[in-house]
């Protein structure tokens, strides 16, 4: 029986800070058929600076009049916001989730919201009081690793399993984590709950730039699930991912790419959120057990498609088989073509037809 991929259709702050379009997303999603929808949870004075840049994507679709603040301040959805958003997805069978973006957010979300599983983005991959924080609550996360390393996702490792198997002390140190990764029994904690997401944070992200092979060396360097969340544009690379093992594909979903915001452009629409999980779905479907053999559907085959030993020409009891009266076609069903060697010297033990197939 095949796997199947968490589809995770990242709503994002693609409602662009309306209630009613993050119920409409949700609505989408769940029609297209994905496991659950995202949302991004943050207060903006916590989140950023005055003086914080916009990202070069940001610029290019929200303009430089506005701060990455003021930007962040338009897009926040209230505590009420998200517990209304998380009672239409029960309504619409589709799994509530939301990255949060600091500890009072995340307090929310797992108190409150009752989110099961908890999504940390790229940009807090180094957030070490974030991610343990996070880690305490003792759920499963699925962290994405975009602009990072090797060294920077196992720090991270490090901090999380902390959180999960270490009473709260005041001064954790980086040689707390680090140690605590060198216990075989911290592995299987890891295992049993982080999904490691490959990313490039591009919006965006051109093809060249994806890597999807790194994904595999996530899987290679610490055994854990892994998955890919997928800034690319359309919905092809994805498909692949999943041929190349991703448990987890998250992709963001707009209600129209033409909207205003820092993200529309690089999302899909419903059609194609619909479109790229049914292709998700086929390739599952595809990748089978590894197992080879015939497929149940292509045993009636094997005598349409293979050949058997033939009389090419008339052949008398009493005559040997030669290489000029004995050949192999089809159909198959009688003797195989690998006896072809041991039948020829052979006596034919009664007559043959041309085009009659050998009788052991």
């Amino acid at each position: 029986m095949h796997r199947k991929t968490l589809i995770i259709a990242e709503a994002g702050v693609n409602h662009n800070g309306d209630r009613a379009r993050a119920l409409a997303l949700v609505e989408a999603a769940a029609r297209a058929g994905a496991d659950a929808v995202k949302f991004q949870s943050f207060r903006a004075d916590k989140l950023a600076t005055a003086g914080a840049a916009k990202a070069s994507y940001q610029q290019a679709t929200t303009g430089t009049a506005q701060s990455q603040l003021e930007m962040l301040r338009a897009l926040e959805l209230s505590p009420d916001d998200e517990e209304q958003i998380a009672a239409a997805c029960v309504a619409s069978k589709i799994t509530y989730m939301s990255t949060p973006f600091d500890a009072d957010s995340a307090t929310h979300l797992v108190r409150r919201v009752g989110v099961s599983t908890l999504k940390v983005g790229s940009g807090d991959l180094t957030n070490a009081p974030l991610l343990l924080h996070l880690a305490r609550f003792g759920l499963p996360i699925i962290l994405s690793t975009g602009m990072g390393t090797l060294a920077e996702v196992e720090l991270a490792l490090g901090v999380i399993a902390f959180g999960y198997l270490r009473e709260a002390t005041a001064w954790p140190t980086p040689a707390d984590f680090a140690n605590l990764l060198l216990d075989r029994a911290t592995w299987t904690e890891l295992r049993a709950k982080v999904t490691l997401l490959h990313c490039t944070t591009e919006y965006p992200a051109d093809p060249q730039s994806i890597n999807l092979r790194a994904m595999a060396t996530l899987r290679d360097a610490f055994g854990l699930p892994v998955g890919f969340s997928d800034h690319s544009r359309g919905i092809h690379i994805a498909s692949a991912a999943v041929a190349l093992g991703a448990t987890v594909v998250e992709k963001h979903l707009t209600l129209d790419r033409n909207l205003p915001g820092p993200d529309h452009r690089a999302s899909i629409e419903p059609d194609e959120m619909a479109a790229m999980i049914a292709a998700i779905r086929d390739v599952e479907a595809a990748l089978g057990d590894g197992r080879k053999v015939p497929a149940p559907e292509e045993i009636p085959n094997r005598v349409v498609a293979r050949r058997s030993l033939v009389v090419l020409q008339p052949v008398r009891a009493g005559e040997r088989f030669t290489e000029d009266n004995l050949g192999v076609k089809r159909p198959g069903g009688g003797i195989p073509p690998i006896e072809y060697w041991s039948y020829l010297g052979k006596v034919a033990l009664r007559d043959y037809a041309a085009n009659e197939a050998l009788e052991p």
